[in-house]
C-alpha cells in the first residue's frame, strides 16, 4: 500500500493551529517520563500561552523542549469506496500540525494578564467581561489576586510543521471516484472533506460531482467555511458586527444546507440555504446573488446545487 504525507504551507498550518479547539502538549518530566496534556491555547507575541493550577507534572516540564500538536480528522474512507472485497484501500483523510519549542513560565503580572486576556479573546470572542488589563480601573478589584494565583505558561515557538493527507497520492481517476463517493454518502463532514480534497489537488471542474460543476466564471460549493460569514452579511446588505449580522450567521451555520458560488477572485457572489428533515420536506431560504449574477446561469446552478444537496435531495416536498 502506497503511503505519502504532504506538507502544508506555513499559513495553512498556522491557521489550522489557531482553529483547533484544543492542543495536546507533549514533554518530559524531571526523570524523563513522558507528559501529555490537553490544553486551551492562545497565541501571544512569539509564543503560545495557556494557564492552569500551579501544581502538577507540567511544572516538571518547564525549561524543557516540548511539542504542541493538533489533528483535524477530515473523513474516514471505507475500503468499499473503491474495492468490493479488499480491506487495503480503507484510509483516513486528515490534517495535522506540530509546534516545536520550549516551555517557559510567565511570571510578570502584566504579562500574565496579557496572556489570560488573549485566551479570553480566543475562546470568548463575544467579550462581555471586564478586560484583563492592569490599566483598567477595576482590574485590581476583579483580577489582581486571581492573576497572582494562577500559573501561566508559554511555548516559545521554534518551528511549525503541518502535514495533510488529502488523497494527493491517488490517481486523478481515484480522486474523482472518492469525490463522487463523498457526495453520495453526503454527511456534513463529507461535504467539508470534498471541499478540502478538491482544493488540495486543484481538482478540475469536470472531475467534481455534477451539481458542483456549475457554469464558467464561478466555482460552486456545498460547504462554506464560517470565515465567509462577513461576505454573506455584505451580500444581504447587513452591517458587520450588528445583531442582524449575528442572527444571520447563526441561521446559516445551523441550516441543513448552506451553498454558495465564488468568483475567480475568491469572492462569495451567491448564497442560499435550506432547512430540511431529510425525508419529507425542505424549505429553501435566503437565496441572494450579486446583481451581475441575478437571473443568469449562476442563479440556476445555485438553485440546482441546493436541491441536489445531500440534506435536501431525499425530501419529497420542497417549498420556498
Amino acid at each position: 500500500m502506497r503511503r505519502e504525507i504532504f506538507r502544508m504551507n506555513d499559513p495553512d498550518a498556522r491557521a489550522l493551529l489557531l482553529s483547533a479547539p484544543y492542543l495536546h502538549l507533549a514533554a518530559t518530566g524531571a526523570e524523563g517520563e513522558p507528559i501529555v496534556r490537553a490544553l486551551n491555547v492562545a497565541p501571544l507575541d512569539d509564543g503560545l500561552c495557556f494557564h492552569g493550577a500551579p501544581v502538577g507534572e507540567k511544572l516538571e516540564a518547564l525549561g524543557r523542549r516540548c511539542v504542541l500538536s493538533a489533528v483535524d480528522h477530515v473523513a474516514t474512507v471505507p475500503s468499499t469506496f473503491s474495492d468490493p472485497e479488499r480491506a487495503c484501500p480503507a484510509t483516513t483523510l486528515y490534517r495535522s500540525v506540530q509546534v516545536h519549542g520550549r516551555l517557559e513560565l510567565v511570571e510578570a503580572p502584566h504579562q500574565k494578564a496579557r496572556a489570560l486576556q488573549a485566551i479570553m479573546e480566543r475562546f470568548q470572542p463575544e467579550g462581555g467581561h471586564v478586560p484583563l488589563d492592569p490599566a483598567h480601573a477595576r482590574y485590581g478589584e476583579l483580577y489582581e489576586r486571581e492573576v497572582q494565583g494562577v500559573m501561566v505558561c508559554r511555548v516559545v515557538v521554534d518551528s511549525v510543521d503541518g502535514k495533510a493527507k488529502l488523497a494527493q497520492n491517488r490517481t486523478r481517476a481515484q480522486r474523482q471516484q472518492l469525490l463522487a463517493r463523498l457526495w453520495e454518502r453526503g454527511a456534513a463532514d463529507d461535504l467539508r472533506a470534498l471541499e478540502l480534497v478538491a482544493q488540495a489537488n486543484a481538482t478540475p471542474r469536470e472531475d467534481l460531482p455534477l451539481p458542483l460543476q456549475g457554469p464558467e466564471g464561478v466555482t460552486l460549493h456545498a460547504w462554506l467555511d464560517p470565515s465567509r460569514l462577513p461576505e454573506l452579511a455584505a451580500l444581504h446588505g447587513v452591517a458587520p458586527g450588528s445583531d442582524e449580522h449575528a442572527a444571520l450567521s447563526r441561521a446559516h451555520l445551523r441550516s441543513s444546507a448552506w451553498v454558495g458560488a465564488v468568483d475567480p477572485q475568491g469572492r462569495l457572489v451567491a448564497s442560499a440555504r435550506a432547512l430540511a428533515d431529510g425525508l419529507r420536506c425542505a424549505l429553501l431560504l435566503d437565496r441572494v446573488l450579486v446583481e451581475a449574477q441575478r437571473g443568469g446561469e449562476v442563479e440556476g446552478a445555485l438553485d440546482g446545487l441546493l436541491r441536489a444537496h445531500p440534506a435536501v435531495r431525499g425530501c419529497a416536498r420542497l417549498s420556498e
